[in-house]
């Protein structure tokens, strides 16, 4: 009798916490990103550590623990699109937190659902993509507003960085476990920040490379989807770099009218 009324309330506890967590987490990380906006460098910083602290406990509670062949990345999407969207804030105006912060609350919760609910099909990876490539495009945005093209460690580095975990998670959506996986979030990182780094050579307005950088990764992510289905590699190189060429011509004829 004793231990069951020690453990009932726990197991009430967990089951609320299953319930309202979906809900109630991207909450608090949508508050702490616009708490984060509104302040200066030092507590902004406390907020992202706070923000990516509960993203982490958060995400594993929540998903619960890891089984055999499952994906290991899908605990860190939720904390690196809270990240993004940190980094993306500090380049709104002032006074639009308010805002914006339930936008964010809906993004992070839909990236939560997605996980929760499992990739499967093709609509599941479409939403995890879609997910995955607004994260890189706001994160990017932020750390070539914040770092600046002269800093030390290069924008790029950083942003190389902020790819690792959406590579790692495209590559296990594709099935890709262990070195498999990590190997192919390797080339996928490198691909990125090569056309990052080639691109800001042509000193873009700033919205742009961000934009440039998403499309990117959304491109190798498309044609490694394409090789490993077995399509034509001929068929994919003309597909996806018809897809990246055109929109590179399409920023630099919008940049230079």
């Amino acid at each position: 009798m004793t231990t069951r009324s020690q453990t009932h309330p726990i197991g009430e506890a967990m089951i609320a916490i299953h319930r309202f967590g979906p809900i109630v987490l991207p909450g608090l990380l949508a508050a702490l990103a616009a708490i984060g906006w509104a302040v200066g460098p030092i507590g902004w910083s406390v907020a992202i550590a706070i923000q990516l602290t509960l993203a982490g406990f958060g995400a594993a509670l929540l998903l619960g623990p890891v089984r055999p062949g499952s994906s290991y990345a899908r605990y860190a999407t939720l904390a690196v699109a809270a990240l993004a969207s940190s980094l993306a804030g500090r380049l709104l105006p002032a006074g639009a937190a308010i805002i914006l912060a339930p936008a964010i609350w809906l993004y992070l919760w839909w990236i939560l659902h997605v996980e929760l609910r499992g990739v499967v099909g093709s609509a599941g990876r479409l939403a995890l993509d879609l997910t995955l490539v607004l994260a890189i495009f706001g994160g990017s945005a932020g750390i070539m507003r914040i770092v600046g093209p002269g800093a030390w460690p290069p924008p790029m580095v950083l942003i190389g960085l902020l790819v690792t975990v959406p590579a790692w998670r495209a590559a296990e959506a594709r099935g890709a476990r262990g070195a498999r996986a990590a190997g192919q979030a390797v080339l996928h990182i490198l691909a990125v920040v090569q056309v990052g780094l080639a691109l800001s050579l042509l000193d873009l307005p700033s919205p742009v490379l961000p934009a440039l950088v998403a499309l990117a990764f959304h491109t190798w992510n498309g044609a490694a989807d394409a090789l490993l289905a077995n399509a034509p590699a001929r068929g994919v190189l003309l597909e996806f770099g018809t897809l990246a060429v055109l929109g590179v011509l399409v920023v630099l004829l919008l940049t230079r009218v």
